[in-house]
C-alpha cells in the first residue's frame, strides 16, 4: 500500500498544484506592470502582515504585525535556522545519514512518509523540510541534532531571545501543534526569517526547488518519491526565492515570502490568512509594493583607511578598519547619489589602543540629516611605551 502512495502521490501533488495555481496566474502577468505602483495602500485580507527589507531589517510596511498567533510550518523557518547553524559550526555534514525514529515516522500533518529505520542524508531531510514541509523529516533532524524533539525546541526558544524575538514561544518543532503556548508574531517571523536569508544565502538553493526526487530505501526496497514544492509563487511570482508556507485549523494559511529585484531582498510575512490563494495575494501585494518605493544605498566600505598617529606607544603608528559595510533604504524617493560619508577619526590617539576597539566612526547624510553610521576600529594593539622602549627608539634615530 506505501509503495501504491509513492507512485500515486507525485501526479496528484502536480494536478493539486496545477489546479491551485489557476487563481493565480495573473500574478505572473501582472507583477512588472504593479511594481511600477508608488501609492502606499495595499490590499492585505490577512489581520496580520509584514514587509521588511532583508539587508537592512526596515520594516516598509505592517499590519497587526505584532499580534500573537499560531505559526504552524512556518515554524520550520527557526528549526532550518538551527540546521545550519550547525552546519557551519561543523557539528553536523550534508552528507550525514540520519536514522528515522518510530517518533518521527509518526508526525502526522505534511510528510514525506519517512519509514522507521529509513536512513537519509542531512541534504536530503532539508530538502524535504524546506520544499515538502515534511514534519516527519523535522524531527529526525531536530533528533539528530539535539538527542530529543524537547531538547531541540529548547535550542529554539534560546534563538529566539538570542534574536530579540520577545513574542515567540515554541512547543515543537514543526508547527503541528495546537498548542496556545506555540506562538509568533509576523514581525518576529520577518525578523528570524532575516537571520536565515542573511547568515545562510544557500538556503535559497533549497527553497527555489519546485519538485525534486528522493528515494525511499527501506528493507522492502528502494522507491522514488516526488517532493513538491508548497509555495506556489515560486512558478507564479518572478521575482520569488522561497521561503516557507504553513497552514493548520489553528493557524489558518501562513506564508514568509522572500523575493529579489535589481538587487534589493524583500521579505513578507502573511498570518492567519483565510483562504490558500488569499496568503499569496497578500504577499505579491507588499512585495510588488516594496519594489516599487524601494531604493537601496549600499557602501561596501572596502578602501583602505589611513593609519592614525599613536602617541607614547611602542609603535608610532596603528591601523584602522570599517567595522562593517552600510545599508540605507529609502522609500521617500529621495536622491540617493547625494548621500555623503564624513569619516569622524582623532588625527593621534595615546597608547595603548587595543584590537578591535573603536576609533571613530563614517556618518552617512543625506539631505543635510544624517542617515546612519559605522564604527571604525583599530585593527591592532599597540601597548604603552616604557623606558625601554624610549632607549631603543633613541637608538633607532641616532644609529
Amino acid at each position: 500500500m506505501r509503495q501504491l502512495l509513492y507512485r500515486l502521490l507525485p501526479p496528484l501533488l502536480s494536478i493539486a498544484i496545477a489546479a491551485g495555481s489557476m487563481g493565480l496566474h495573473s500574478l505572473t502577468a501582472r507583477a512588472e506592470e504593479e511594481v511600477q505602483e508608488t501609492g502606499s495602500g495595499i490590499a492585505v485580507s490577512a489581520p496580520s502582515a509584514v514587509l521588511m527589507e532583508a539587508s537592512t531589517g526596515q520594516i516598509i510596511w505592517e499590519k497587526d504585525s505584532g499580534v500573537r498567533r499560531s505559526p504552524a510550518s512556518i515554524t520550520k523557518i527557526m528549526t532550518l535556522l538551527l540546521i545550519f547553524e550547525n552546519l557551519e559550526k561543523g557539528r553536523i555534514h550534508l552528507n550525514d545519514e540520519v536514522v528515522t525514529s518510530a517518533y518521527a515516522k509518526s508526525m502526522g500533518g505534511s510528510q514525506v512518509f519517512l519509514e522507521e529505520g529509513e536512513m537519509q542524508t542531512v541534504d536530503t531531510l532539508i530538502k524535504c523540510i524546506a520544499v515538502a514541509s515534511g514534519n516527519d523529516a523535522c524531527v529526525a533532524m531536530a533528533e539528530f541534532i539535539a538527542g530529543s524533539e524537547p531538547e531541540f525546541v529548547a535550542m529554539m526558544n534560546e534563538k529566539a531571545q538570542e534574536l530579540g524575538l520577545a513574542d515567540t514561544h515554541f512547543t515543537d518543532c514543526c508547527g503541528l501543534t495546537g498548542s496556545d503556548d506555540h506562538y509568533t508574531t509576523a514581525r518576529d517571523v520577518a525578523t528570524m526569517s532575516r537571520a536565515l536569508i542573511t547568515a545562510y544565502p544557500e538556503i535559497y538553493d533549497y527553497t527555489g526547488i519546485w519538485m525534486e526526487d528522493i528515494v525511499h530505501t527501506t528493507g522492502r526496497g528502494s522507491a522514488p518519491f516526488t517532493l513538491s514544492s508548497t509555495n506556489k509563487l515560486l512558478k507564479q511570482y518572478p521575482y520569488a526565492t522561497g521561503l516557507k508556507t504553513g497552514s493548520t485549523d489553528k493557524a489558518k494559511y501562513c506564508i514568509s515570502a522572500t523575493a529579489n529585484r535589481d538587487g534589493i531582498d524583500l521579505i513578507a510575512v502573511v498570518m492567519a490568512a483565510p483562504d490558500p490563494g488569499g496568503r499569496f495575494q497578500d504577499a505579491v501585494a507588499m512585495l510588488n509594493h516594496g519594489f516599487a518605493v524601494s531604493k537601496l544605498y549600499s557602501d561596501d566600505n572596502m578602501e583602505e583607511l589611513p593609519r592614525r598617529k599613536v602617541l607614547g606607544g611602542v609603535a608610532d603608528m596603528v591601523g584602522i578598519v570599517y567595522k562593517e559595510g552600510f545599508r540605507y533604504l529609502d522609500v521617500e524617493g529621495s536622491d540617493l547619489s547625494q548621500v555623503k560619508k564624513e569619516l569622524k577619526l582623532p588625527q593621534e590617539v595615546n597608547a595603548p589602543v587595543q584590537e578591535g576597539e573603536i576609533a571613530g566612526k563614517a556618518v552617512y547624510v543625506l539631505n543635510g540629516k544624517e542617515i546612519g553610521s559605522v564604527d571604525i576600529l583599530f585593527s591592532e594593539t599597540v601597548e604603552k611605551a616604557g623606558y625601554k622602549d624610549y632607549v631603543r627608539k633613541v637608538f633607532q634615530i641616532y644609529f
